[in-house]
Protein backbone atom coordinates (compact mmCIF):
# COMPACT_ATOMS: atom_id res chain seq x y z
CA UNK A 1 0.00 0.00 0.00
CA UNK A 2 1.53 3.32 -1.06
CA UNK A 3 1.26 6.22 1.13
CA UNK A 4 -1.13 8.04 -0.81
CA UNK A 5 -3.92 5.21 -0.44
CA UNK A 6 -3.09 5.43 3.24
CA UNK A 7 -3.73 9.02 3.72
CA UNK A 8 -7.15 9.40 3.15
CA UNK A 9 -10.48 9.01 4.80
CA UNK A 10 -9.66 5.02 4.79
CA UNK A 11 -6.80 5.21 7.44
CA UNK A 12 -8.92 7.86 9.19
CA UNK A 13 -11.96 5.14 9.32
CA UNK A 14 -9.81 2.28 9.52
CA UNK A 15 -8.31 3.52 13.08
CA UNK A 16 -11.88 4.27 14.70
CA UNK A 17 -13.13 1.17 13.71
CA UNK A 18 -9.47 -0.69 13.98
CA UNK A 19 -9.99 0.36 17.31
CA UNK A 20 -13.48 -0.59 18.17
CA UNK A 21 -13.13 -4.39 16.15
CA UNK A 22 -9.80 -4.91 18.49
CA UNK A 23 -12.12 -3.84 21.36
CA UNK A 24 -15.17 -6.20 20.67
CA UNK A 25 -12.62 -9.11 19.83
CA UNK A 26 -11.39 -8.53 23.33
CA UNK A 27 -14.36 -8.23 25.21
CA UNK A 28 -15.73 -11.86 25.51
CA UNK A 29 -12.37 -13.05 27.04
CA UNK A 30 -11.08 -10.11 29.11
CA UNK A 31 -9.45 -11.25 32.43
CA UNK A 32 -8.30 -14.69 31.83
CA UNK A 33 -4.74 -15.56 31.18
CA UNK A 34 -2.62 -16.16 28.58
CA UNK A 35 -2.76 -19.98 29.61
CA UNK A 36 -6.76 -20.49 28.48
CA UNK A 37 -6.07 -18.42 24.91
CA UNK A 38 -2.94 -20.92 24.01
CA UNK A 39 -5.56 -24.05 24.94
CA UNK A 40 -8.30 -22.05 23.32
CA UNK A 41 -7.16 -19.07 20.98
CA UNK A 42 -9.29 -16.60 19.62
CA UNK A 43 -9.84 -16.72 16.13
CA UNK A 44 -13.19 -14.54 15.17
CA UNK A 45 -15.57 -12.33 17.02
CA UNK A 46 -17.16 -14.31 19.88
CA UNK A 47 -20.26 -13.55 22.56
CA UNK A 48 -21.10 -13.69 26.26
CA UNK A 49 -17.91 -14.68 27.96
CA UNK A 50 -17.22 -12.47 30.54
CA UNK A 51 -19.30 -9.31 30.70
CA UNK A 52 -21.94 -11.95 29.06
CA UNK A 53 -22.46 -9.39 25.93
CA UNK A 54 -23.53 -10.91 22.46
CA UNK A 55 -20.98 -10.40 19.47
CA UNK A 56 -19.52 -7.56 18.37
CA UNK A 57 -19.99 -5.45 21.97
CA UNK A 58 -17.43 -3.13 22.31
CA UNK A 59 -16.22 -1.61 25.74
CA UNK A 60 -15.32 1.28 28.13
CA UNK A 61 -12.44 1.31 25.59
CA UNK A 62 -14.76 2.20 22.73
CA UNK A 63 -17.50 4.50 24.16
CA UNK A 64 -14.79 6.79 25.67
CA UNK A 65 -12.59 6.76 22.26
CA UNK A 66 -16.21 7.53 20.34
CA UNK A 67 -17.22 10.59 23.09
CA UNK A 68 -13.37 11.81 22.29
CA UNK A 69 -13.86 11.44 18.76
CA UNK A 70 -17.53 13.37 18.71
CA UNK A 71 -16.02 16.16 21.06
CA UNK A 72 -12.88 16.67 18.66
CA UNK A 73 -15.23 16.86 15.96
CA UNK A 74 -16.04 21.43 16.95
CA UNK A 75 -12.07 21.56 18.21
CA UNK A 76 -10.20 21.12 21.05
CA UNK A 77 -12.18 21.84 24.33
CA UNK A 78 -11.50 19.82 26.85
CA UNK A 79 -14.56 20.57 29.05
CA UNK A 80 -16.62 19.12 25.95
CA UNK A 81 -14.22 16.10 26.49
CA UNK A 82 -15.38 15.89 30.00
CA UNK A 83 -19.40 16.60 29.06
CA UNK A 84 -19.16 13.55 27.15
CA UNK A 85 -17.04 11.28 29.51
CA UNK A 86 -19.89 12.55 32.44
CA UNK A 87 -22.58 11.50 30.00
CA UNK A 88 -21.47 7.95 29.28
CA UNK A 89 -20.98 7.36 33.11
CA UNK A 90 -24.27 8.91 33.70
CA UNK A 91 -26.93 8.22 30.81
CA UNK A 92 -24.86 5.92 28.82
CA UNK A 93 -23.72 8.13 25.99
CA UNK A 94 -22.06 6.41 23.11
CA UNK A 95 -22.30 2.96 25.07
CA UNK A 96 -22.81 -0.04 22.84
CA UNK A 97 -26.97 -0.68 24.55
CA UNK A 98 -27.60 2.00 26.55
CA UNK A 99 -25.23 1.77 29.76
CA UNK A 100 -21.32 1.49 30.17
CA UNK A 101 -19.87 -1.80 32.14
CA UNK A 102 -16.21 -2.36 32.88
CA UNK A 103 -15.50 0.91 34.15
CA UNK A 104 -11.96 1.10 35.71
CA UNK A 105 -11.37 2.73 38.96
CA UNK A 106 -9.14 5.61 38.13
CA UNK A 107 -11.38 6.15 35.53
CA UNK A 108 -14.64 6.00 37.60
CA UNK A 109 -13.04 8.44 40.25
CA UNK A 110 -11.55 11.09 37.26
CA UNK A 111 -15.45 11.64 36.04
CA UNK A 112 -16.73 11.56 39.03
CA UNK A 113 -14.77 14.71 39.63
CA UNK A 114 -15.79 16.02 36.51
CA UNK A 115 -19.33 15.89 37.39
CA UNK A 116 -18.44 17.89 40.84
CA UNK A 117 -16.91 20.92 37.75
CA UNK A 118 -13.06 19.87 38.77
CA UNK A 119 -11.54 21.11 35.79
CA UNK A 120 -10.59 18.47 33.30
CA UNK A 121 -6.93 19.45 33.73
CA UNK A 122 -7.12 18.70 37.70
CA UNK A 123 -9.26 15.57 37.38
CA UNK A 124 -6.97 12.54 36.64
CA UNK A 125 -4.65 11.05 38.89
CA UNK A 126 -1.69 11.73 39.90
CA UNK A 127 -0.58 8.25 41.93
CA UNK A 128 1.66 6.03 40.50
CA UNK A 129 -0.84 3.60 40.93
CA UNK A 130 -3.01 5.55 38.42
CA UNK A 131 -1.21 4.38 35.38
CA UNK A 132 -3.56 1.85 34.34
CA UNK A 133 -3.88 2.00 30.11
CA UNK A 134 -6.91 3.83 30.57
CA UNK A 135 -6.14 7.14 28.76
CA UNK A 136 -3.83 5.37 26.65
CA UNK A 137 -7.22 3.41 25.15
CA UNK A 138 -9.12 6.57 24.46
CA UNK A 139 -6.37 8.78 23.02
CA UNK A 140 -6.76 7.31 19.33
CA UNK A 141 -9.04 10.12 18.10
CA UNK A 142 -6.76 13.04 18.65
CA UNK A 143 -4.15 11.73 15.83
CA UNK A 144 -7.37 11.38 13.51
CA UNK A 145 -8.50 14.56 13.65
CA UNK A 146 -4.98 16.63 13.70
CA UNK A 147 -2.84 14.35 11.86
CA UNK A 148 -0.49 16.93 10.56
CA UNK A 149 -0.47 19.22 13.84
CA UNK A 150 3.64 20.08 14.60
CA UNK A 151 4.79 17.24 17.33
CA UNK A 152 5.16 19.19 20.26
CA UNK A 153 1.55 20.83 20.26
CA UNK A 154 0.52 17.14 19.11
CA UNK A 155 1.65 16.08 22.29
CA UNK A 156 0.86 18.75 24.85
CA UNK A 157 -2.92 17.86 23.58
CA UNK A 158 -2.21 14.03 23.82
CA UNK A 159 -0.86 15.08 27.74
CA UNK A 160 -3.84 17.27 28.41
CA UNK A 161 -6.44 14.42 27.19
CA UNK A 162 -5.05 12.12 29.28
CA UNK A 163 -5.21 14.56 32.40
CA UNK A 164 -8.92 14.30 31.98
CA UNK A 165 -8.16 10.53 34.17
CA UNK A 166 -4.84 9.69 34.26
CA UNK A 167 -2.56 12.94 35.16
CA UNK A 168 0.83 11.11 36.02
CA UNK A 169 3.49 11.89 33.71
CA UNK A 170 4.30 7.78 33.00
CA UNK A 171 0.18 7.79 31.26
CA UNK A 172 0.73 11.53 29.58
CA UNK A 173 3.73 9.91 27.75
CA UNK A 174 2.67 7.19 26.79
CA UNK A 175 -0.24 8.62 25.36
CA UNK A 176 2.02 11.25 23.63
CA UNK A 177 4.31 8.27 22.02
CA UNK A 178 1.29 6.89 20.94
CA UNK A 179 -0.49 9.83 19.25
CA UNK A 180 2.64 10.80 17.44
CA UNK A 181 2.96 7.11 16.24
CA UNK A 182 -0.25 7.29 14.90
CA UNK A 183 0.46 10.35 12.86
CA UNK A 184 3.93 8.89 11.26
CA UNK A 185 1.32 6.10 10.09
CA UNK A 186 -1.40 8.34 8.79
CA UNK A 187 1.45 9.73 7.04
CA UNK A 188 2.13 7.00 5.23
CA UNK A 189 5.53 5.45 7.14
CA UNK A 190 5.35 1.72 7.45
CA UNK A 191 4.98 0.16 11.11
CA UNK A 192 8.46 0.02 11.31
CA UNK A 193 9.62 3.34 10.08
CA UNK A 194 6.98 5.01 11.90
CA UNK A 195 8.04 3.93 15.44
CA UNK A 196 11.40 4.60 14.49
CA UNK A 197 10.58 8.26 14.03
CA UNK A 198 8.34 8.26 16.64
CA UNK A 199 11.27 7.85 19.21
CA UNK A 200 13.70 10.41 17.02
CA UNK A 201 10.73 12.90 17.25
CA UNK A 202 9.41 12.54 20.99
CA UNK A 203 12.61 12.11 22.74
CA UNK A 204 13.84 15.78 23.31
CA UNK A 205 10.69 16.41 25.21
CA UNK A 206 10.47 13.77 27.04
CA UNK A 207 14.65 14.08 28.34
CA UNK A 208 12.98 17.06 30.22
CA UNK A 209 10.71 17.29 33.11
CA UNK A 210 8.40 15.86 34.35
CA UNK A 211 9.09 12.90 31.91
CA UNK A 212 12.76 12.40 32.29
CA UNK A 213 12.51 10.67 35.44
CA UNK A 214 9.93 8.46 33.81
CA UNK A 215 11.96 7.13 30.92
CA UNK A 216 13.47 4.35 32.68
CA UNK A 217 9.60 2.63 32.43
CA UNK A 218 10.04 2.70 28.99
CA UNK A 219 13.36 1.70 28.19
CA UNK A 220 12.24 -1.53 26.09
CA UNK A 221 10.43 1.48 23.76
CA UNK A 222 12.92 3.39 23.59
CA UNK A 223 15.59 0.64 22.73
CA UNK A 224 13.69 0.46 19.10
CA UNK A 225 13.85 -3.16 19.33
CA UNK A 226 10.62 -3.91 20.98
CA UNK A 227 9.59 -6.22 17.95
CA UNK A 228 12.42 -8.90 18.59
CA UNK A 229 11.07 -9.96 22.27
CA UNK A 230 9.77 -13.23 22.35
CA UNK A 231 6.72 -13.15 24.00
CA UNK A 232 6.78 -14.65 26.90
CA UNK A 233 8.22 -10.84 28.12
CA UNK A 234 5.14 -8.97 26.64
CA UNK A 235 2.64 -8.39 29.35
CA UNK A 236 -0.76 -8.37 28.66
CA UNK A 237 -2.09 -6.36 31.62
CA UNK A 238 -3.92 -3.44 32.13
CA UNK A 239 -0.26 -1.13 33.12
CA UNK A 240 -0.06 1.47 31.11
CA UNK A 241 3.57 0.34 29.54
CA UNK A 242 2.34 -2.59 29.35
CA UNK A 243 -0.69 -2.21 27.06
CA UNK A 244 2.03 0.33 25.16
CA UNK A 245 4.87 -2.07 24.22
CA UNK A 246 2.25 -4.85 23.31
CA UNK A 247 0.60 -3.06 21.14
CA UNK A 248 4.09 -2.08 19.08
CA UNK A 249 4.87 -5.20 19.59
CA UNK A 250 1.78 -6.89 17.49
CA UNK A 251 1.77 -4.39 15.25
CA UNK A 252 5.77 -4.45 14.15
CA UNK A 253 5.52 -8.57 13.74
CA UNK A 254 2.16 -9.06 11.64
CA UNK A 255 1.53 -9.01 8.13
CA UNK A 256 -2.32 -8.20 8.56
CA UNK A 257 -4.52 -6.48 10.68
CA UNK A 258 -6.02 -9.64 11.59
CA UNK A 259 -2.78 -10.76 12.41
CA UNK A 260 -2.45 -7.66 14.79
CA UNK A 261 -5.80 -7.75 16.82
CA UNK A 262 -5.68 -11.57 17.03
CA UNK A 263 -2.25 -11.97 18.45
CA UNK A 264 -3.24 -9.00 20.93
CA UNK A 265 -6.15 -10.79 22.28
CA UNK A 266 -4.10 -14.30 22.55
CA UNK A 267 -1.51 -12.49 24.72
CA UNK A 268 -4.97 -13.01 27.35
CA UNK A 269 -5.65 -10.30 30.74
CA UNK A 270 -6.72 -6.69 29.43
CA UNK A 271 -7.69 -8.30 25.86
CA UNK A 272 -9.85 -5.77 24.95
CA UNK A 273 -7.67 -2.73 25.92
CA UNK A 274 -4.43 -4.55 24.49
CA UNK A 275 -6.53 -5.10 20.75
CA UNK A 276 -7.96 -1.92 20.66
CA UNK A 277 -4.94 -0.02 21.16
CA UNK A 278 -3.47 -2.08 18.72
CA UNK A 279 -5.99 -2.21 16.81
CA UNK A 280 -6.32 1.28 16.21
CA UNK A 281 -2.81 1.61 14.80
CA UNK A 282 -2.88 -1.36 12.89
CA UNK A 283 -6.60 0.03 11.03
CA UNK A 284 -4.39 3.02 10.23
CA UNK A 285 -1.98 1.41 8.57
CA UNK A 286 -4.41 -1.22 6.74
CA UNK A 287 -6.84 0.84 5.95
CA UNK A 288 -10.62 -0.29 6.40
CA UNK A 289 -10.86 -2.02 3.92
CA UNK A 290 -7.92 -4.05 5.61
CA UNK A 291 -10.19 -5.02 7.95
CA UNK A 292 -12.42 -7.93 8.06
CA UNK A 293 -15.89 -7.06 6.43
CA UNK A 294 -17.64 -9.34 8.92
CA UNK A 295 -16.23 -8.02 11.63
CA UNK A 296 -16.48 -4.39 10.96
CA UNK A 297 -20.63 -4.89 10.06
CA UNK A 298 -21.00 -7.12 13.03
CA UNK A 299 -20.18 -4.39 15.59
CA UNK A 300 -22.56 -2.60 17.96
CA UNK A 301 -24.08 0.96 16.50
CA UNK A 302 -21.87 0.06 13.56
CA UNK A 303 -24.62 2.70 11.92
CA UNK A 304 -23.90 5.15 14.33
CA UNK A 305 -19.81 4.26 14.17
CA UNK A 306 -19.33 4.83 10.21
CA UNK A 307 -21.00 8.48 10.36
CA UNK A 308 -19.03 9.47 12.99
CA UNK A 309 -15.75 7.96 11.46
CA UNK A 310 -17.01 9.83 7.86
CA UNK A 311 -17.32 13.12 10.05
CA UNK A 312 -14.19 12.93 11.66
CA UNK A 313 -12.45 11.65 8.11
CA UNK A 314 -14.13 15.22 6.79
CA UNK A 315 -12.68 17.51 9.32
CA UNK A 316 -9.17 15.97 9.84
CA UNK A 317 -6.23 18.38 9.87
CA UNK A 318 -8.72 21.40 10.24
CA UNK A 319 -7.89 23.46 13.31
Amino acid sequence: MHSSERSGSSSISGGLLGHLVGDALGVPVQFKPRSDRRVDPVSGMRGYGTDNQPPGTWSDDGSLTLCTAEALLDGFDLQRVANNFVRWLDQGYWTPFGRPFDIGHTTRHAIKQLRRGVPPLEAGGTREQDNGNGSLMRILPLALRWPSLPVPELLGRAHALSCLTHAHPRSQLACGFYTVLATRLLAGETPAAGYQQTIELVLSTYQQPPFASELPHFQRVFAGSIANLPEDEINGDGYVVHTLEASLWCLLRAETYREVVLTAVNLGEDTDSTAAVAGGLAGIFWGLDGIPAAWVDGLARIGDIRALAARLAATAELS
